[in-house]
């Protein structure tokens, strides 16, 4: 299998991940700092201006912790979403072709299989889909904390995997028209302490270990010629930025 990666933009985003983090780290502890001078009625009567220290501290503190939190999830955590696909589609022939952030979606796959965007997700406990969207549940008190001040919420991988699908279908279009060229979505869970349901998903709901035995049966069942990869991969980028 052949890796194309965008190792400059991981970089960029995992400094940006921790010095956001930081900063925020900071703010929120000014905000703490002002907050205690609050518990003095005095201390009140004479500076009011700390009041308006605190809000805004905190406040912005929590702003750009939360977005340091999505570049740390998404580029400091080891192992990087990346990373584990690497890992996990190690072994595919070398008619495959995996691009990570160098494409209109994070990961992109073109081989025997089709052309398949790959949206990666770290959240652990219960995942299922139910009444039309996945969901998540279970993990105990840890991780209803880490939801509010830790790690995002699962969201809605639906309304991800159709924007991407939008974009991907955009750029192959511009190259070959009207001609058909399917394209497919998988949601993976790369965290091992993820419990996956994903029966009736409109998209396959898998595990890491899972996705290369879904994508030889895929290819079996519907075959993507090696002339129509090739020329799939012959419009995308040709090598990784460093």
């Amino acid at each position: 299998m052949n890796i194309l990666s965008n190792e400059k933009l991981i970089r960029r985003n995992a400094k940006i991940g921790s010095y956001t983090s930081l900063v925020a780290f900071g703010l929120m502890l000014v905000g703490m700092y002002f907050s205690f001078q609050l518990t003095d009625p005095k201390v009140v009567r004479a500076n009011e201006q700390y009041t308006w220290l605190m809000a805004g501290s905190l406040f912005v503190g929590f702003i750009l912790f939360q977005i340091g939190t999505y570049f740390m999830n998404r580029y400091n955590r080891r192992p990087r979403p990346d990373q584990a696909l690497d890992a996990a589609l190690k072994g595919l022939t070398k008619d495959y072709t995996l691009y990570h952030y160098l494409t209109p979606v994070s990961h992109l796959l073109v081989g025997p299989a089709g052309v398949w965007i790959i949206e990666t997700f770290y959240q652990r406990g219960n995942i299922s889909y139910e009444n039309g969207r996945w969901r998540q549940k279970g993990g105990g008190i840890m991780l209803q904390y880490m939801k509010i001040f830790g790690q995002e919420g699962l969201g809605r991988p639906d309304l991800e995997i159709k924007a991407d699908l939008e974009n991907v279908t955009k750029l192959l279009k511009g190259h070959f028209g009207e001609e058909l060229i399917p394209v497919n979505a998988a949601l993976i869970f790369i965290d091992d302490r993820a419990n996956i349901n994903g029966e009736g998903a409109p998209y396959p709901t898998l595990k890491p270990k899972e996705i290369k035995e879904h994508l030889r049966k895929h290819a079996k069942a519907n075959p993507f010629s090696p002339a129509q990869a090739k020329r799939v991969v012959a419009v995308l980028p040709t090598e990784s930025i460093s």
